[in-house]
């Protein structure tokens, strides 16, 4: 997909996006030890941050955020860098733009300032009005497209973070981000509701969740906040709760667990969605496909609906004839099985796994003394535990018309899109099967091809 010149355009025109995944982590991950300044690594370490910003490219990644996150005077002085601030930040900018040239756009990230202010501190709104504005300054020579205010706990700091971006950089659209616990409040006890409000009064661009915790509290938050919304919604979780493992801290999400959340954040009307803590190029790359696919629904509502507006287009709308109304077709009649079923009878089931080669001569052989027992049915799984057997349906085919007693078809909708499941619904149907069950069917990391899906 070629996405417009600026991300300006790409706001306009509400086209969602796939930004990065964790940059700290992931330093950490690659050597970057914990008591380092990790943004003073694009001037220390420039190639190890380029090779991050090419591995989420190469994942599939259309916004990078820079490595900023943390790089202002204040959580810089701690390192002796504050007089560093603006190159760090230019740097980072810097950095991002030549990894996504043209195939994307840069995120300044800016994060707290990591002090208390007023009126829970010592800092004055307007000491920390102009740090961020020296931060975002920066980012703006930099290249920046756009500013990402990021991981916000205290909606006042925000709100500063704000009006520095506003006088320093008008032309940069804004994200706004927060963070919230599991009851859905800011750690200062401010309900998202209500803070998603005051941007949007105080001009930002876009707002959302990222960091704290992982994507299925944020789930559920967004489907209360969304519907009330007039701008876009960013959602970056983390990859879970981090847990600690014999002294070790993880983060559980898998790359495939993310990637169903984001078919859920997008279905739920989100913009922008990335990653935070403990996510990975791999995450970004499963989540890569659950845009692919949501892109491709939408090409093929836009062209379902282009059709229909081109065929009702008729002089005498009186000439039109009226379509037949499908008749479901009552459950007693579909199969034995479901006769069964309805009638209020108990029906047995015996589950068969398909062939691991091309021989079902054991599979038939089984399921012929099955129905001599009275077995009302064989279960056909599809895919058992990730591996790599007989197709279920045409097992399922061999062992009606061979066998002849009815099977229960596992069907997994894991790995097939909408275009693919209604084609195998249809050839199921026309070939005489009438007993399925749909399956998410096991993740892709049990079995012998753990990247199946990636592929």
């Amino acid at each position: 997909m070629e996405l417009p010149k600026s991300f300006r355009e790409a706001l306009d025109q509400k086209i969602p996006l796939l930004f990065d995944g964790a940059t700290g982590t992931e330093l950490y991950n690659r050597g970057i030890f914990i008591n380092r300044c990790f943004e003073d690594a694009n001037l220390s370490s420039p190639s190890l941050i380029s090779e991050l910003h090419a591995d989420y490219v190469k994942a599939g990644a259309e916004v990078l955020s820079t490595n900023s996150w943390g790089a202002n005077r204040h959580k810089l002085q701690k390192h002796n860098l504050q007089e560093s601030t603006r190159e760090i930040n230019r740097k980072a900018a810097e950095l991002a733009r030549k990894a996504i040239g043209d195939k994307g756009y840069v995120a300044g990230s800016v994060g707290p300032l990591g002090v208390r202010i007023e009126p829970w501190g010592p800092t004055s709104f307007e000491e920390a009005k102009a740090a961020f504005a020296e931060q975002i300054s920066g980012l703006n020579d930099g290249g920046a497209d756009l500013l990402s205010l990021e991981t916000f706990g205290d909606i006042s700091e925000l709100h500063q973070a704000i009006l520095a971006a506003k006088e320093v950089a008008p032309e940069l659209p804004i994200l706004a981000e927060i963070t919230v616990g599991i009851e859905g409040n800011m750690p200062f006890g401010t309900p998202a509701e209500w803070a998603i409000k005051k941007l949007i009064e105080w001009g930002a661009d876009g707002v959302g969740f990222n960091c704290s915790v992982g994507p299925q509290p944020l789930l559920t938050l967004i489907q209360k906040i969304i519907p009330n919304l007039s701008i876009p919604f960013i959602v970056q979780p983390n990859a879970g709760l981090p847990k600690e493992v014999d002294g070790r801290t993880l983060y559980m999400c898998t790359p495939e667990y993310m990637a169903e959340f984001t078919k859920h954040f997008l279905q739920a009307g989100v913009r922008y969605v990335g990653g935070c803590c403990g996510t990975s190029p791999e995450h970004i790359r499963a989540m890569s496909q659950s845009f692919r696919h949501q892109r491709a629904m939408r090409s093929a509502e836009d062209a379902n609906y282009s059709h229909r507006i081109e065929v009702t287009k008729v002089e005498d709308p009186s000439k039109t004839q009226p379509v037949s109304a499908f008749k479901p077709v009552p459950l007693a009649e579909k199969s034995k099985w479901s006769r069964k079923i309805a009638n209020g009878e108990v029906v047995t089931s015996v589950e068969l796994l398909p062939p691991a080669g091309v021989v079902p001569t054991k599979i038939l052989e089984s399921s012929a003394l099955l129905r001599e027992s009275s077995v009302d049915a064989v279960n056909i799984p599809d895919g058992p535990r990730a591996s790599a057997r007989m197709s279920a349906i045409l097992t399922a085919v061999m062992i009606e018309q061979k066998a002849g007693i009815e099977t229960v078809l596992h069907y997994t909708c894991r790995d097939r899109n909408l275009l693919g499941m209604q084609s195998d619904m249809l050839g199921a149907h026309a070939i005489g099967l009438r007993n399925m069950l749909l399956v998410t069917g096991d993740p892709p990391k049990m079995g012998s091809y753990p990247n199946a899906s990636l592929i």
